[in-house]
């Protein structure tokens, strides 16, 4: 395939002190196959080497790359999704993880149809600090808006999107903003986007005793996770719904409008909180989630 023939792609990449695995990740980017690249890097204000590596890369023009204050993970990528040169696709990077050679061209082949907003994410395989394939929990989404309400799971180093999407998440700047990639998960089937799951890992996300937010397929951090956001009462996922609302209620489907509403106001009295607590739509493929989301309504902590 002829080069000026290939999808373009905006590597949006966010560092953060990241000089011990950054130039792996760097070379398994470069060496994407059947992709128009064009790596696009905040750096969070490392005070290790990764500037100078960063430097180093964007001398040789492998990269563009700028730095501000320490945003954190979630507000750093969403400050380079904003800032973005314009492409057809964008694709998020970790500056830790070991991407397979055909993880942009496989993304692209599923989007290429689409004119509407569309968003691709993968399966991902769990690697030791030598990349080292680790037992992975697999995923299997039901793909509803119903269940990225009540269970966030999506990993945003699988993502690919295209500009049609970048250009609505770009329209509005969310208050409560958790995580990047839980928030365009949900956005996209909120709006009724194509949402397209890849079940073969495409990267090895690498865990060790650094990562910004890690082991997001290990069932033993999830349920850490979620005890610790129940006890501390951070209704996230209230929060993300009033957010879905106040930006995208009029690009929802009259279904998901619906549904938004009542999650919302669950709390109004008994009849709201038994509505939801009974709607099927609020099921999870993990029968355990839908669950413990059923008691959150009734406890008020949802």
């Amino acid at each position: 395939m002829e080069k000026q023939n290939n999808p373009s792609v905006v590597v949006l990449l966010s560092t953060y002190n990241g000089e011990k695995y950054i130039g792996q990740q760097l070379d398994s980017i470069y060496k994407q196959k059947d992709i128009d690249l064009r790596l696009f890097v905040r750096d969070d204000g490392s005070t290790d080497s990764t500037q100078n590596i960063l430097n180093a890369e964007q001398a040789k023009g492998r990269l563009t790359w700028y730095t501000g204050d320490n945003l954190k993970p979630a507000h750093s990528f969403w400050d380079l999704l904003c800032n973005a040169p314009t492409s057809e696709y964008y694709a998020f990077a970790d500056q830790d993880d070991y991407w397979m050679e055909d993880k942009l061209s496989a993304a692209c082949k599923q989007l290429q149809e689409h004119q509407e907003p569309a968003l691709y994410f993968a399966q991902t395989q769990l690697a030791d600090e030598n990349l080292n394939p680790l037992p992975s929990v697999k995923i299997q989404p039901q793909l509803t808006y119903g269940e990225a309400l009540i269970h966030q799971f999506v990993g945003g180093c699988t993502m690919v999107l295209n500009n049609a999407m970048r250009e609505i998440l770009a329209s509005y700047r969310p208050e409560y903003l958790q995580m990047h990639d839980f928030w365009i998960y949900d956005v996209a089937l909120a709006i009724g986007a194509y949402v397209y799951f890849d079940p073969i890992p495409r990267m090895l996300y690498r865990q060790h005793g650094h990562n910004a937010v890690g082991q997001l397929n290990s069932k033993r951090f999830v349920w850490q996770s979620r005890m610790k956001r129940l006890r501390k009462q951070e209704h996230i996922r209230l929060r993300t719904a009033k957010e879905l609302w106040n930006g995208y209620k009029d690009l929802m489907p009259q279904d998901n409008k619906n549904l938004t509403k009542d999650v919302i106001s669950y709390r109004n009295n008994l009849v709201s909180k038994w509505k939801v607590m009974r709607d099927e739509r609020l099921k999870c493929s993990i029968p355990s989630i839908t669950f413990s989301t059923k008691i959150a309504f009734l406890l008020n902590l949802f």
